[in-house]
């Protein structure tokens, strides 16, 4: 089940409820919850192999009407879609540098009905550290003169323990002679890094309609130009409708298509693939795939 399919759920009793007056002809929760997904997957970064980034800092700008008639609600719809915007990251496998916070703002320039999304990544403030108390100056006039007191002279030290003696030097293993020169055959050579065929993170392919693409080089067109690098006839398919991005991970994009893209079950503009990722272009399903290098 979706995420904003939950979330609609989860917002049923307030729809029913409260929500009802305040939701009836103008801006809808949902409508906002979809932007701050495509918010998240607009704004992802990649800082690792294993880490994407997205924004954890939104703010919602709603017209006057609109902003009036949410106020009495922002913090309880705030803790709602901050709850959705965890549960899509969660899914995607995306990652966030501080603390979740949803805000509503008023913009004046915005009509009914219209909102517009603001976002930012926004690091955790570290723990502050106390400052070490400032050097006082001892009040001039006020000290007392102290009687002098001899030096105080340690005690003589015991005497030293018996010597141990000193460890026996390791025994090394015997040195292996090198093996044989082998002449390099069509079974044992690889290919150099950063050939087709040896893209890092191991082999990956596209199964369009059950036929495998390679994708043996940085970035794979799909459309239905004969241009594009690999061509899917399907007439709700655009002349350049995605790109695949071989990377660490790989990821594929809208291109600007007419239909736009689903993948996983999500409608989105990029998204990170991992093994078995299912994308929908028009109506033609195309499955992602990659072993371990």
């Amino acid at each position: 089940m979706g995420a904003l399919k939950k979330f609609e759920q989860r917002l049923e009793g307030l729809v029913n409820g409260a929500f009802a007056k305040v939701f009836k002809s103008e801006v809808q929760p949902v409508e906002i919850a979809g932007a701050l997904q495509r918010e998240c997957d607009n704004n992802a970064s990649i800082w690792n192999r294993d880490r994407t980034v997205v924004p954890n800092d939104f703010i919602v700008e709603l017209s006057p009407h609109d902003h009036e008639r949410l106020s009495p609600y922002s913090a309880q719809l705030g803790g709602e879609l901050a709850g959705m915007v965890r549960e899509y990251a969660q899914a995607q496998r995306y990652s966030f540098m501080g603390p979740l916070k949803v805000q509503l703002e008023r913009a004046d320039d915005l009509d009914t009905g219209l909102y517009r999304v603001r976002s930012r990544i926004e690091a955790a403030e570290p723990p502050q550290q106390q400052a070490p108390p400032a050097y006082q100056q001892p009040p001039y006039g006020g000290r007392q003169a102290q009687a002098w007191q001899p030096p105080q002279v340690p005690p003589m030290p015991a005497a030293p323990p018996p010597a141990v003696p000193p460890p026996t030097a390791p025994a090394f293993p015997a040195v292996q002679p090198p093996a044989p020169y082998q002449q390099p055959t069509q079974d044992n050579v690889r290919p150099f890094p950063g050939t087709p065929g040896a893209a890092a993170g191991g082999r990956r392919w596209l199964e369009v309609n059950g036929q495998p693409h390679q994708l043996d080089r940085p970035v794979v067109v799909l459309g239905r130009s004969t241009d594009a690098d690999i061509r899917i006839d399907d007439p709700g398919v655009s002349r350049r409708h995605a790109e695949i991005r071989t990377g660490t991970p790989s990821m594929v994009l809208d291109l600007g298509s007419t239909n736009g893209i689903v993948v996983d079950g999500q409608h989105t503009q990029r998204a990170t693939l991992r093994d078995g990722s299912r994308i929908v272009v028009g109506s033609t399903t195309i499955v992602y795939r990659q072993t371990e290098g």
